[in-house]
């Protein structure tokens, strides 16, 4: 009977104690084996633009210790390299599986699914097919900003150039009691509690491409 080649694993996580133990699950997998751990995006995609890959398919965890998984996604699409991988998060935020999909990844696995659900998971990926969990495709470009009208995005666009209350206000001929109005259905409409959030979540989606609000 012919011997199956293994699959060679890389698992990029900012955890070392992570990477043992995922080490240690796949070293008892005769399907899998294990060649490099990374701690950093920039090593893992210093690994995959290296001419000849030491790797069939990668774990990459969702945070890095230089940046997360969304980052990697676009550093290899702005250098068009192209790599097998499943994202692995700990985090069951529905926000960042849709990321991901957006930015192409073929596989994702929640940290704390059973081991074989990440297993098959990098089979499926190693052997060319997307195997994500479910998500609501028609819902994958929706974002907290994507339902904001376009008076809404335009004063958050103004929180985020610095101005204040009072300047807001003023420039627009409303009280200041109505301008606090108006920013707590803000916050409330994106689900975060002050004005720091709300701009970091401003920034956050405006690097991913221009934003447009509902009338």
């Amino acid at each position: 009977m012919a011997q199956h080649k293994k699959l060679k694993v890389l698992i990029a996580e900012r955890n070392p104690l992570v990477i043992s133990a995922l080490r240690d699950m796949i070293s008892r997998d005769e399907r899998f084996a294990f060649v490099e751990g990374v701690q950093s995006g920039d090593a893992f995609i210093r690994a995959v633009a290296s001419a000849e890959p030491a790797f069939d398919v990668a774990i990459v965890a969702w945070k890095l210790s230089d940046m997360d998984a969304s980052e990697v996604l676009t550093e290899l699409q702005r250098r068009q390299l192209t790599a097998r991988m499943v994202i692995f998060s700990n985090d069951h935020d529905v926000g960042i599986l849709k990321q991901c999909v957006r930015l192409g990844v073929q596989g994702f696995c929640y940290q704390f699914d059973d081991p074989c659900i990440l297993f098959d998971t990098l089979l499926a990926v190693a052997n060319g097919r997307i195997c994500i969990p479910y998500i609501d495709v028609a819902k994958i470009n929706e974002t907290p900003l994507s339902r904001l009208t376009t008076r809404e995005l335009e004063l958050l666009g103004v929180l985020a150039d610095g101005w204040t209350n009072l300047q807001i206000a003023t420039r627009t001929g409303i009280s200041e009691n109505t301008v606090k109005y108006h920013l707590k259905n803000l916050y409330d409409k994106l689900g975060v509690r002050n004005r720091a959030m709300a701009v970091a979540l401003y920034a956050s989606e405006r690097k991913r491409g221009p934003l447009t609000g509902t009338r």
